[in-house]
């Protein structure tokens, strides 16, 4: 038994394929999802999205939205969002260094959450390489 993924963005369909299972962060922590999952709708968090296909697993960034899980369907709709394999490692790097930066050099409280938000952005990117290296 399988279930049917679709991630979509503002812009465009991410996802949209039959998975075995998926493994996804939310506002309250992760959840694991297999066929026949009880219903639910949950916010998504900046994070991975786990995705097993049949022996192998592929990871995903999503930068928060929301998740509708029910009758072996999922919808995940995201502000943004970035298959791991498509992610250059370097590229990635170099904007958590920045994006650290940026926060120590922070002032006020709007620089500081959007800096945060930024880190937390770049850090999901280098965690869904990292996670398939």
């Amino acid at each position: 038994m399988t279930l049917n993924l679709c991630v979509l963005t503002p812009n465009r369909i991410v996802w949209d394929s039959e998975v075995k299972e998926i493994i996804l962060s939310t506002n309250s922590g992760q959840i694991g999802v297999l066929p026949n999952h009880a219903p639910i709708a949950t916010a998504v968090d900046i994070g991975i999205l786990r995705i097993r296909l049949t022996d192998q697993w592929l990871t995903m960034v999503l930068m928060g939205g929301f998740a509708r899980i029910g009758n072996n369907e999922i919808t995940v709709l995201v502000n943004d969002a970035e298959k791991g394999s498509d992610i250059d490692l370097q590229e990635a790097q170099q904007t958590l260094e920045i994006a650290e930066a940026n926060l120590r050099k922070a002032e006020g409280r709007r620089q500081i959450i959007e800096a945060n938000l930024a880190l937390r952005r770049a850090r999901a990117r280098v965690e869904a390489i990292n996670e398939i290296s």
